[in-house]
């Protein structure tokens, strides 16, 4: 697949801030996903000036890999708290257009809409490629919670006033939450449904932790068992 270019890459933060602004509208926070077949992690990791992405493909409901593919791209933005799609998302789309089979659900490492500007690495790639995602992120960026439950499956809202910007969701018993909110073309809990059913005795989803292994092997091609 080959997805149409919307905008530059390289820019200064206050470009990008409006880029944002400007594409935040064009998010879906409603189910427009079908049938799954197939759900993709997609992960960065950097080395040497590079952004080094993986994009993981797996049949689903079973969570076995499909297929694979990798991008390595000189990195061109600075790491900015809030723009990390700037930073991370043209390897990432490089990787997803390498991609034999076109999953119809993308997990990012990272946020949706639970983002100052309502527009994390999640939405951006939602949006540029029309692809459903949702933003599983390991930390919080902005938004309050109350005390989640301890048992797998438990959740509370993360809210800014009255907004509802995702769910802190347990995903493990006695271990740390994730941030799971909307990327494009789906809602929350639809959202938080794919990625409980996306996750195994692990705290991340199956999506991410083989993206994340793949982004940080030296030679990929070489083990993946």
């Amino acid at each position: 697949m080959k997805f149409q270019p919307r905008h530059p890459w390289v820019i200064s933060p206050q470009d990008a801030i409006k880029i944002q602004r400007e594409l935040q509208s064009e998010v879906v926070r409603s189910n427009e996903i079908g049938n799954v077949s197939h759900v993709a992690g997609v992960d960065v990791g950097f080395e040497a000036g590079q952004a080094c992405a993986a994009a993981a493909v797996l049949n689903f409901p079973s969570l076995d890999l499909a297929g694979y593919a990798l991008s390595r791209k000189p990195v061109t933005f600075p790491y900015v708290p809030g723009l990390l799609s700037f930073r991370e998302a043209p390897a990432v789309l490089e990787a997803l257009e390498n991609l034999s089979i076109i999953p119809d659900l993308i997990l990012c490492d990272g946020q949706g809409i639970a983002h100052p500007r309502r527009f994390g690495i999640a939405c951006h790639i939602g949006v540029l490629t029309g692809i459903a995602t949702i933003g599983v992120a390991k930390t919080r960026l902005t938004g309050i919670h109350r005390e989640v439950g301890n048992e797998k499956g438990d959740w509370v809202p993360l809210t800014d006033g009255n907004e509802t910007l995702g769910a802190v969701l347990r995903t493990r018993k006695n271990i740390k939450p994730i941030y799971v909110s909307i990327g494009h073309k789906i809602d929350l809990e639809t959202a938080i449904a794919y990625v409980l059913d996306s996750t195994t005795r692990y705290r991340l989803p199956e999506t991410t932790r083989w993206a994340h292994r793949l982004a940080s092997l030296k030679h990929p091609d070489s083990s993946i068992s």
